[in-house]
């Protein structure tokens, strides 16, 4: 297929080396990372001052869109998108309902019923959601669950509920308990919503880079965020004007430059489940992200004792992530080498 002068390819040069490649997918998810944690900021700041979570999840992917159209001139325009939805509506709107409106309403609500540190960190369930939702989805070798890597994260979801621990001093209140399940629930529709559409792509054939999934989800989600925005009027009136920024700077750094660099990295990797999994782990580094952002500007306290060990126990875990998936594609490509050479090459 014939690619434009400047389009962008949903993939490395094929040279890239297996290992490079994973550890560079997990290097993108955790640049990702850190642009998604203004989510939480954004998010607790707006219901502390009175707005209507529906306001907050509809607002970001309607201020999303235009943002996303200016750089579709620069990523593969928006044709190819149009031509793709248009194929197969369903599976885009099964897909971005999914990935995008049950994730982003579930972690709207829960910021209006719990803290952010609480949000932050129960969304780190995504780092094992992703490899606990493969058996639903493939019908060949990604249907396994890696062992090491859900080991991993295993280890790093343990760091991260010490931090929990000791942040809350061991209490949670109804609301509090209310925001855990909407967003446990939300850490699953993420990434099941990105790998369906990733999956429903595969098997239609179709090139789509990063930025042109996103804006193809985006645009398909838009008529529930309208239908949620009119809903929100007649609960709320019109959103204050520090809700529409507090929205605006969320649709920016998570919704468009967070989620490409997140689509990015999941996209190189999507035929590798160890790589995969420990792309989505590193989301889990939100809770290290976060804490580290309300020390420095919002006069938290740092981390101590409990919560300190979990805050390292991440920090390990994620380099373990980087370890696990350069060993795994390594042998991988040991592998593949060894066949060729029992074929005589």
């Amino acid at each position: 297929r014939h690619r434009g002068a400047g389009v962008a390819h949903p993939d490395p040069p094929p040279r890239m080396s297996p290992a490079r490649r994973a550890l560079l997918a997990v290097g993108l998810s955790l640049a990702s990372t850190l642009f998604f944690t203004a989510t939480y900021v954004f998010n607790r700041a707006a219901a502390v001052d009175g707005g209507h979570w529906a306001w907050t999840a509809a607002l970001r992917y309607l201020c999303t869109l235009p943002l996303l159209l200016v750089l579709m001139p620069w990523q593969g325009g928006t044709a190819p998108v149009l031509r793709a939805m248009r194929a197969a509506p369903g599976a885009w709107l099964a897909w971005s309902g999914v990935g995008f409106v049950a994730f982003y309403i579930l972690l709207s609500v829960a910021a209006a019923s719990g803290p952010a540190w609480l949000v932050a960190g129960s969304f780190q369930t995504t780092v094992v959601a992703g490899m606990l939702c493969a058996p639903l989805l493939y019908r060949d070798a990604r249907a396994r669950i890696p062992r090491a890597a859900f080991a991993v994260g295993v280890v790093v979801l343990a760091g991260v509920l010490l931090m929990q621990v000791g942040h809350a001093r061991g209490v949670l209140d109804a609301h509090a308990w209310f925001a855990l399940a909407c967003v446990v629930a939300s850490a699953f529709a993420y990434p099941l919503g990105n790998r369906g559409l990733l999956l429903h792509l595969e098997r239609h054939g179709t090139d789509l880079n990063a930025t042109q999934r996103v804006f193809g989800m985006t645009l398909a989600s838009q008529p529930a965020w309208l239908a949620l925005a009119a809903w929100a009027w007649t609960q709320a009136g019109a959103p204050p004007m520090a809700q529409v920024g507090f929205a605006f700077g969320v649709a920016l750094s998570a919704g468009v430059v967070a989620t490409i660099l997140f689509f990015q990295a999941t996209g190189m990797v999507r035929d590798n489940p160890t790589a995969l999994g420990a792309a989505e782990a590193m989301q889990a580094a939100e809770v290290l992200f976060s804490v580290a952002l309300g020390a420095l500007f919002l006069g938290e306290a740092w981390p101590h004792g409990i919560a300190l060990a979990g805050a390292m126990l991440v920090v390990a875990g994620i380099g373990l992530f980087a370890w696990v998936v350069a060993h795994d594609a390594r042998r991988g490509t040991r592998e593949a080498e060894a066949m060729r050479g029992d074929r005589g090459g």
